[in-house]
């Protein structure tokens, strides 16, 4: 890993996305390497040429944050980054952040994949309002560890437990959703008892991470792959329309609260 520390002026940014104002994201780069994430596209804004996964750049800011501006309106942590990433045991940035933001009024969601946001238990129970997603989309630890290099699903799991028995609300973010391999009813049985809520997102190939993907389930799972060759190449929507109609029929019968974010950049278009 390439880490170096960086200024800058602010750590709060104005929010594209549908569900909030504000963005925070501490660091640039993730150590976690998905192979599908959307925000290896940082690396143009950035300068880096090394490959996604393999820098972060660590943000120090002398500035206090804006509290006045932040009243009344809903935070996200973080949408291009991973707010716990392993280097964060080290830096405590995020901590710094949300101790920051105690007693501010607003609404905070963070989302992340590692059980280190547990070190933050302390903090999160003096935030007036706040949830924290766990990103979970498989059971299966082996597609898990070809994805990405981020801590277990049984690891994800067991913090979204505890961090349920300490009173934090919590959310399930089934994201990336890979067709066919994705149960989620499974994922949502065994979770409901201590999951607040569920946000499903759909998986989007785009360049340049396509290929990879597609080349991945042409070898690991060719029985599927016509069905990703129709979805991803030849623009087949039905796969999706079907399943967001089971989704919200199951959830709405087992009385589960959701967020269907499949249609994500028609949400940003409809919020601008």
């Amino acid at each position: 890993m390439l880490v170096k520390e960086i200024n800058v002026n602010n750590y709060i940014t104005k929010s594209n996305l549908p569900s909030s104002d504000y963005v925070i994201n501490p660091y640039v780069g993730c150590p976690h390497a998905c192979k599908y994430c959307y925000a290896c596209f940082m690396r143009i804004f950035t300068n880096h040429e090394e490959e996604w996964g393999t820098f972060l750049d660590v943000k120090n800011c002398d500035t206090p944050i804006d509290k006045k501006k932040l009243v009344g309106k809903k935070i996200f942590i973080s949408s291009v980054t991973d707010p716990y990433n392993p280097f964060e045991k080290k830096y405590e940035i995020t901590r710094k952040i949300l101790s920051e933001l105690c007693d501010v009024d607003c609404s905070i969601d963070i989302t992340t994949k590692s059980d280190l946001v547990l070190r933050d238990i302390d903090i999160l129970k003096r935030l007036k309002d706040v949830r924290v997603a766990f990103s979970i989309n498989t059971l299966d630890e082996k597609f898990k560890k070809d994805m990405d290099h981020a801590p277990s699903i049984e690891r994800r799991l067991e913090a979204l437990k505890k961090l349920h028995e300490e009173g934090i609300k919590t959310i399930l973010f089934m994201s990336p959703i890979f067709p066919y391999i994705t149960k989620w009813k499974e994922i949502i049985d065994l979770t409901k008892e201590f999951v607040d809520e569920y946000w499903f997102e759909n998986l989007n190939l785009r360049f340049p991470y396509k290929k990879t993907i597609l080349e991945y389930i042409r070898n690991e799972y060719p029985d599927i792959y016509p069905e990703y060759k129709k979805i991803y190449e030849e623009g087949n929507t039905f796969y999706w329309e079907v399943l967001s109609y089971n989704i919200e029929q199951y959830c709405n019968e087992k009385n589960i609260s959701y967020q269907n974010y499949f249609h994500h950049d028609k949400l940003v278009r409809n919020k601008k």
